[in-house]
């Protein structure tokens, strides 16, 4: 006797079959809509790495061209035994954990009223999104002026005496990251915002009716369905957070050991003319870069599918 397959295990089965074409079809879509992007992206990006990685293999200074001699690794082993490098990767290290730790907090908060907002909705998310529109240098010349000994009001609104907030080590950072959070937290609040809107209603409303509280509502049915949000938010935040310059040569000038990865870079290629020194430590922010992305993309495991809507 031949045997009858279930209808439902057949059924099953042949959804898991559909979903998986449609699955395929959308990779395929992807990856050709962002070729295009892709192949441009590539032109512009792999000379300057490709010949960043050629100048980071020589003993060359731009004062001195004709005096250029091949020194293989040797920079990159100047650069990784100096301890005012491993001193600067501390400090962009602190300021990234600071910076993005607390820019998820308060832009989940911003997103959630700009989320929830029922009167002037359009004010509200305006309002919020406003310092985000402003010029990073612009921001950082006004957050400097704020907290100048000279020129600053904020010692007077707090009530601080004449403070100088840039002649210590951890003052001129905590003014850099005041200023690094203003600036970029709108920009994480609109990632969560859009994180936000993927959350099924009805979840919400059925934890209600079993008698969840708002705070166990908001751990076990908003911030699970909007992981990938996060995700997306933190990832850029920190890959961003990681690269700071602007911030730091408005503000200090890399001065009171407030020097970051990117400004290290910058003092050696230009201030010190010193192109292979200044190119290998750009090679290894950009290796630095590319090792926080995929530690972020493997750690979270997102389920993309659970994001479309997909079950």
């Amino acid at each position: 006797m031949t045997a009858v397959q279930p209808a439902p295990v057949a059924g099953l089965r042949q959804g898991r079959a559909e979903r998986s074409d449609r699955s395929r079809a959308e990779r395929r879509l992807g990856l050709l809509l962002s070729a295009p992007a892709v192949a441009i992206m590539l032109l512009v990006t792999a000379y300057p790495l490709v010949n960043a990685v050629y100048l980071s293999m020589f003993s060359y200074r731009i004062t001195a061209p004709d005096d250029r001699r091949f020194v293989g690794f040797g920079n990159y082993t100047t650069v990784l035994g100096d301890a005012l490098f491993w001193q600067d990767v501390f400090t962009t290290f602190v300021v990234t954990v600071v910076t993005v730790a607390v820019e998820l907090v308060i832009g989940f908060g911003l997103a959630m009223v700009m989320h929830r907002a029922v009167f002037a909705r359009r004010t509200v998310r305006t309002a919020i999104l406003l310092p985000y529109g402003i010029v990073t240098v612009i921001s950082a010349f006004a957050w400097k002026y704020a907290f100048d000994l000279q020129s600053g009001f904020v010692d007077s609104w707090l009530g601080l005496g004449d403070r100088a907030w840039f002649s210590g080590r951890w003052s001129s950072l905590s003014v850099v990251v005041l200023s690094e959070i203003w600036k970029t937290t709108p920009f994480v609040s609109l990632l969560l915002l859009a994180g936000l809107a993927q959350v099924p209603g009805d979840l919400g409303e059925a934890a209600t009716v079993d008698g969840a509280t708002a705070w166990q509502r908001l751990w076990r049915v908003t911030i699970p369905n909007m992981k990938a949000a996060i995700m997306v938010a933190a990832l850029f935040r920190t890959l961003d957070a990681w690269r700071i310059f602007d911030n730091v040569y408005v503000m200090t000038s890399g001065q009171q050991r407030t020097e970051t990865l990117s400004f290290l870079a910058y003092r050696q290629t230009i201030t010190r003319t010193a192109i292979g020194l200044g190119d290998a430590v750009g090679v290894l922010l950009f290796l630095s870069v590319v090792l926080i992305a995929a530690v972020f993309i493997k750690g979270f495991r997102v389920d993309l599918s659970q994001v479309r809507g997909d079950r």
